[in-house]
């Protein structure tokens, strides 16, 4: 059964262009990048697209080269034992099958499958007849948010959490390739301030050039499950320039871990201090030392004393000094003061003498 954290830490890799409708060329992509997470250690799902080609293009406008996106659809279009054979190479190199269903038949093939999380391209935000139909699944989603309003983020946020449906929204520029200049990776905040109970995301179409950069500002503004589209050279197809090879995920997936370890632990308390920087701290501190010779008696001021480095063992520093306090020890110019010194109730408070005993050269 899926979890509700499903999405955390999650990366989606996307078989771009639906590897051209090959099966043997998504086998080989599947295995390829899945080795490439099994050895980075990283929880990976790897997505399909799902068409219902002959309910999803018009029949008076199947034989339209002009308009590219139903010439793509139709050349690269798959039958569902094909995409079954899919699904289960995914399963079978241990990764998360996902998959975008653009219909409702889809949506049916995707529980026939056993796709475990289901994605919402940028363009169906608003198709509330494919949302009604996804969420009858009850499995998991993540949405893009692309060019949604407010309004629409709102609105498909508010539907999934009515019918207590796990979501993730994804920040997503639907521009392919993505230029530097396009990318507003600050959408993560608005996102992370408006949705703070969801898995807020980054889907990327930037260049291979800009994807280790975006990732470490991406993960350092609190995005948590990334995507990207993938595919493999071969002689016989040119590499969309949006697209990554293994060896780039490989980089992408490196840059993620360098951006964990940079970022540390949690963001929302304060840090546990490490021993060493106790120490270090520490040393910089100043002791309290007596700027002339003080017999016993004398009722110490500020002009009786100085504060200078070392801190030394027993002596007081500048951050419990005591002011108006009579000395019943001698001390002489340019020595210690130290708590035993003194005759009051604070300076014999054990846990203060054993603060100050333990510390110091």
């Amino acid at each position: 059964m899926i979890e509700r954290n499903i999405f955390d830490e999650l990366f989606v890799l996307e078989l771009a262009n639906n590897h051209w409708g090959s099966v043997d060329r998504g086998v080989r992509i599947i295995r390829d990048f899945a080795t490439v997470a099994r050895y980075q250690n990283i929880r990976c799902a790897i997505k399909l697209q799902f068409r219902d080609v002959d309910q999803f293009v018009h029949r008076d406008f199947r034989d339209r080269p002009d308009i590219r996106y139903i010439k793509k659809t139709l050349d690269t279009r798959m039958d569902d034992a094909a995409y079954g054979t899919l699904a289960e190479e995914i399963r079978r190199n241990n990764c998360i099958r996902m998959a975008t269903p653009f219909d409702e038949r889809s949506v049916d093939l995707c529980v026939e499958l056993g796709i475990e999380i289901i994605k919402i391209a940028s363009s169906d935000i608003t198709d509330w007849t494919l949302l009604e139909k996804i969420a009858l699944t009850k499995k998991p989603v993540i949405a893009s948010t692309g060019g949604a309003s407010v309004k629409d983020m709102d609105a498909i946020v508010t539907f999934f959490a009515n019918r207590s449906i796990p979501l993730a929204i994804n920040h997503c520029v639907s521009l392919y390739p993505s230029e530097a200049r396009e990318l507003e990776l600050n959408q993560i905040d608005f996102l992370r301030h408006r949705y703070p109970d969801l898995t807020i995301g980054w889907s990327g179409h930037e260049t291979t050039a800009d994807i280790e950069a975006t990732m470490l500002v991406a993960y350092a503004k609190g995005a948590r499950t990334f995507e990207r589209h993938i595919d493999i050279v071969t002689p016989d197809r040119t590499m969309t320039p949006y697209c990554s090879t293994p060896e780039e995920i490989s980089g992408w997936f490196a840059a993620f871990n360098r951006a964990k370890l940079l970022c540390g632990g949690s963001g929302t308390h304060r840090r546990t201090l490490a021993r060493k920087e106790i120490e270090y701290l520490d040393a910089l501190v100043r002791g309290v030392y007596a700027k002339r010779d003080l017999p016993a008696g004398a009722r110490i001021t500020r002009a009786d004393y100085y504060l200078a480095v070392p801190l030394q063992k027993g002596q007081l520093s500048s951050r419990e000094l005591i002011e108006g306090d009579v000395l019943v020890k001698p001390v002489a110019k340019d020595g210690k003061i130290t708590v035993d010194l003194f005759d009051n109730p604070y300076a014999k408070t054990p846990e203060l003498r054993q603060l100050i005993e333990n510390r110091g050269l």
